[in-house]
């Protein structure tokens, strides 16, 4: 199982997919990654030799940000939208939606499990008397 920027890579599976259990690695950055390094996507992970597996990681480091280098520049992001209070900020601080999207119905993965509410009590007829 290859290793490259900190995660073990599928072995059995093609370099071109493999290469995308890594965090800000998608289809294209890995076709060009591949591209770059003159490696076949076709070829398993488990057939790269220790010099191609170094020159993908080469690749990796110097032009993208990956991984944790990522997640701290995501999460820093985050942070300033909050610092500055700006709308996209307070929606991440309030944990809701913050591209726009509906609130009244669905919304449920930022929002989290229903809270259930007690309805009101029904008034009973008030003209008696």
């Amino acid at each position: 199982m290859p290793r490259i920027s900190g995660v073990d890579i599928p072995a059995e599976k093609r370099i071109e997919y493999s290469l995308q259990y890594i965090y800000g690695v998608g289809h294209h950055t890995a076709k060009q990654v591949l591209k770059e390094a003159g490696i076949d996507p076709a070829r398993k992970a488990k057939d790269l030799t220790e010099d191609d597996v170094s020159r993908i990681a080469g690749i990796l480091d110097r032009d993208y940000q990956v991984e944790g280098q990522l997640r701290r520049a995501v999460q820093s992001n985050i942070a300033r939208l909050r610092d500055i209070r700006c709308y996209r900020g307070l929606r991440h601080r309030t944990g809701l939606p913050v591209r726009g999207q509906r609130t009244r119905t669905n919304a449920r993965t930022r929002k989290g499990p229903r809270k259930t509410v007690a309805g009101k009590k029904g008034v009973k007829e008030l003209g008696r008397g």
